[in-house]
């Protein structure tokens, strides 16, 4: 069986051996819309649980927006505008206006970048401008979750009249899903913060995973901390299948932040839900390519969306061209100097939160479960040791080692493109996953 994998820029092409029962899981989304500046302009004027947003913004003085940055596929250029020239005809002024991009703990993005993300004529036009999570004095302190969370958020975001953010939902490795509240924090919040929801406390956590923000802990903290930096109206869309920077527009959620988001949680989920009769045996599947396997930090959510759908102690494959290495010089440092997922969960449990240790930490507790092993030709031969799994020179070698010890007949689960699939094994049966 031959399989046309998403890696790199250029694809990877696999020979699978015969013998086994093999499910490729392929994507799925939504028709796009035919329209798709119509439909926000739509959603604009008729939100759910929200006055129109004109309406809404009539009588204040000042509007913040929260927008995604560079390493996020948000449809910016199309969705700003018509949200811009509503506030402007209710009456707040262009330079009363500020755009900030959502960076969370990612650098600031680039003059050039904002272009991009923004368009030409925004960016030459409006106050765009980046959140630093490093920088405390920079935010306002709004009190502490019911959990305890001090929660720090954007002073120019806090101070402004009007909250707005604008965001995609795409499933979320700890989230459930992105978009809304994700825009708040993370996106604008301090690392100190961004720390304690990014810690253990969370992160272990079974019901912080992909496809669900039923009872997810992570998802009611945000919530909480949106509520607390006054979100006043969200603006999401779902996204089709495309070339990285042009995916196109299936549906727009706008309104009022809660319903908004969980109507839109609820078409994706509808459209990209694959779900199986059972646990398989082995999983075969990537980070869906290029820009999204560029580094080791990144592969990693293509692990953690097969975890769910594998039996304990199968086997886990993944394919990522990691052209970039391994991601964060934090990063890199953990992963070299972690001699197991246990240890390093071990490690972490009760130490201060460093930052990107949750992506690893999500890794180690799928690494409990599964045997996990690896084609990333680009990850330095230093980091093959680190791994908590076995890396190989040859996708071909790879695919052996993996199929080798099992049975015949066994079921292997193939997913081309790993996490844009949200695949789940159906209710009542046993799953696996971080735990």
């Amino acid at each position: 069986m031959r399989v046309d994998f998403a890696f790199g820029k250029t694809g990877l092409i696999v020979d699978l051996p015969s013998g086994f029962r093999y499910r490729v899981l392929q994507p799925r989304s939504a028709q796009p819309l035919a329209e798709p500046v119509a439909a926000v302009e739509a959603a604009l004027d008729a939100p759910t649980g929200a006055a129109p947003l004109p309406q809404l913004a009539r009588g204040r003085q000042s509007a913040a927006i929260s927008i995604c940055d560079i390493t996020r596929p948000a449809p910016n250029r199309l969705v700003l505008p018509p949200v811009l020239r509503r506030l402007e005809q209710a009456g707040i002024p262009r330079e009363r206006i500020t755009i900030l991009i959502a960076t969370g703990l990612h650098r600031p993005a680039t003059a050039a970048e904002i272009r991009e993300i923004c368009g030409d004529a925004i960016a030459g036009s409006y106050r765009v401008v980046n959140h630093d999570a490093r920088t405390l004095a920079e935010h306002r302190h709004l009190g502490a979750t019911q959990s305890g969370t001090s929660v720090y958020i954007d002073e120019r975001f806090v101070s402004a009249d009007l909250h707005i953010t604008l965001g995609f939902i795409e499933p979320h490795l700890m989230l459930g899903y992105s978009g809304g509240r994700k825009l708040i924090a993370p996106g604008l919040a301090a690392q100190e913060t961004i720390k304690v929801l990014h810690s253990p406390k969370f992160m272990r956590d079974a019901r912080a995973a992909e496809g669900s923000i039923e009872d997810n802990p992570l998802h009611r903290e945000l919530l909480e901390i949106a509520r607390m930096a006054r979100h006043d109206f969200m603006v999401d869309v779902a996204l089709g299948r495309g070339m990285p920077g042009d995916r196109p527009i299936c549906g727009v959620f706008a309104g009022e932040p809660v319903s908004a988001h969980r109507r839109g949680v609820e078409f994706v989920s509808q459209v990209m839900l694959e779900t199986i009769e059972k646990p398989v045996d082995a999983v075969i599947t990537t980070c869906a390519g290029h820009p999204l396997d560029l580094t080791f930090y990144q592969a990693i959510k293509g692990i953690t969306a097969a975890a769910h759908i594998v039996k304990p102690g199968g086997k886990i494959l993944l394919l990522a061209a990691c052209e970039e290495g391994t991601g964060a010089a934090e990063f890199s440092h953990m992963l070299k100097e972690s001699p197991s997922g246990e240890e390093f969960l071990t490690r972490i449990a009760n130490a201060p939160v460093t930052i990107d240790q949750w992506q690893l930490e999500k890794l180690a507790l799928v690494a409990r479960n599964a045997d996990v092993l690896y084609y990333v030709p680009g990850l330095p031969r230093e980091y093959h040791a680190a791994l908590w799994g076995r890396a190989f020179a040859t996708a071909a070698g790879a695919v052996e080692a993996m199929t080798a010890p099992l049975n015949p007949g066994a079921e292997i689960a193939v997913i081309p493109e790993g996490p844009y699939v949200l695949a789940k094994v159906e209710q009542g049966c046993q799953e696996v996953g971080v735990s």
